[in-house]
């Protein structure tokens, strides 16, 4: 009996010491043998691995890319005016070992990179000016000076066994003493722009004016001086008709007497029937001696 007690004793310790010293690495993780608080080795290999039961433990560390949202910080700009800076960094833990050793957690770490974002934002937006920052150019400019500033914090995150993938601004918010002043100031600008805008529309304008107004009376100059000609040409034709036409003595006074009787026709239109006429006039002749 004491036998099969042993046996089962020994069995079920078997049974302990062979299930503490198996463990599993995920796809995702690396994982750290830790003796004595010391790394005894680390791998990121995925499946079931062996450790020295009951001496051994294993602390797991994500190998994923993990997004950290920094809380807002304030910064000073060069020019003295205070930026509230929002913005997160992506980062992963590139050596588990030496981030196990420096800082053992990635709770720790998001402490520690919080850290080294703001002091490296301090000291880089100390060197710009806020209308360096907040203006209407190229973004291009902008993002350089972000790159620089992820590429500042990898470096100092390497100490740490960390790798810093990017690290981006969301956006800048301006203290509420400040806000009024810059929106002013951008309205200011972009109000001047529009006025030049406005100012070269009207010059352009004015321009296309008077030359439309010159072609106009170019055109109208040369259209009277054109119906001029023609009126003059028919004049002409009319004298040279009218000269054909009355080419006898016997012609011309009967035009004369035609021109006369038209006169009088047009003198008798109205409701005066009363003329005056100088006696030797051909008109009075026809009428007295017809």
């Amino acid at each position: 009996m004491k036998k099969k007690i042993i046996l089962g004793a020994l069995v079920l310790l078997a049974v302990i010491c062979l299930a503490n010293s198996m463990y599993v690495v995920e796809e995702n993780d690396y994982a750290c043998t830790v003796r004595f608080s010391r790394i005894t080795s680390t791998t990121d290999t995925p499946g079931l691995h062996f450790k020295v039961p009951f001496l051994d433990s294993v602390k797991y560390f994500p190998k994923a890319i993990m997004l950290y949202d920094i809380p807002p910080s304030e910064v000073l700009t060069s020019d003295k005016q205070n930026m509230t800076v929002d913005n997160y960094i992506l980062w992963r833990v590139a050596d588990p070992k030496l981030f196990y050793q420096s800082l053992g957690s990635t709770t720790v770490a998001e402490e520690r990179l919080n850290a080294l974002t703001y002091n490296t934002l301090k000291t880089v937006m100390g060197t710009l000016s806020q209308t360096d920052i907040i203006n209407m150019d190229d973004a291009g400019e902008r993002n350089a000076i972000y790159d620089g500033i992820a590429q500042d914090v990898n470096q100092l995150a390497q100490n740490y066994g960390i790798e810093v993938v990017d690290v981006k601004i969301k956006r800048f918010d301006l203290p509420e003493s400040n806000e009024t002043a810059v929106y002013n100031r951008m309205i200011s600008e972009r109000s001047q722009i529009a006025e030049k805008y406005t100012a070269d529309g009207e010059y352009e304008a004015s321009i296309i004016r008077n030359d439309v107004d010159k072609q106009v009376n170019i055109m109208l100059s040369n259209a009277q001086a054109q119906a001029a000609q023609l009126e003059a040409e028919g004049e002409a034709e009319y004298m040279r008709l009218l000269a054909e036409a009355y080419d006898t003595e016997d012609k011309k006074s009967f035009y004369e007497f035609t021109l006369a009787l038209d006169a009088l026709k047009q003198s008798l239109s109205g409701d005066e029937k009363t003329i005056i006429l100088d006696q030797d006039s051909p008109l009075a002749q026809i009428l007295l001696n017809p």
